[in-house]
């Protein structure tokens, strides 16, 4: 499930993702709130929180992921993954190698640092 967290404003969104991401989070919340996102301000930055039951993604939401990233590689300005599993962190970071955006991976008790980091 994502949800949209409140401190979101401008181009910044921040997502907390928890139990198990489904195709209908991207199509219905995600892609287009990103999509709206970029078509205004042109670069999004990314606050990605997982919560502690956070499960991962299904294979169709996989996709979404990663076809979307590869089709706005250039649309990010920042990224910052918050929490979750140590293949969530490889996962992000090899995916960053593909996409013109900067990364910083945090840890659950380092969220302030994190949305400090994404807002400057």
């Amino acid at each position: 499930m994502i949800d949209i967290l409140p401190e979101s404003q401008g181009n910044i969104i921040g997502i907390r993702a928890s139990e198990q991401l489904t195709d209908e989070d991207y199509q219905t919340i995600l892609i287009p709130r990103l999509k709206a996102i970029i078509h205004e301000f042109a670069k999004a930055r990314v606050l990605f929180l997982m919560d502690q039951d956070f499960q991962g993604w299904e294979l169709d939401a996989m996709w979404d992921d990663a076809k979307f990233g590869a089709t706005h590689r250039h649309d990010f300005e920042k990224f910052a993954v918050v929490g979750g599993p140590l293949w969530v962190e490889w996962g992000a970071k090899l995916g960053a190698l593909f996409m013109k955006t900067q990364l910083r991976t945090f840890s659950n008790d380092q969220l302030q640092e994190a949305w400090a980091w994404i807002k400057s």
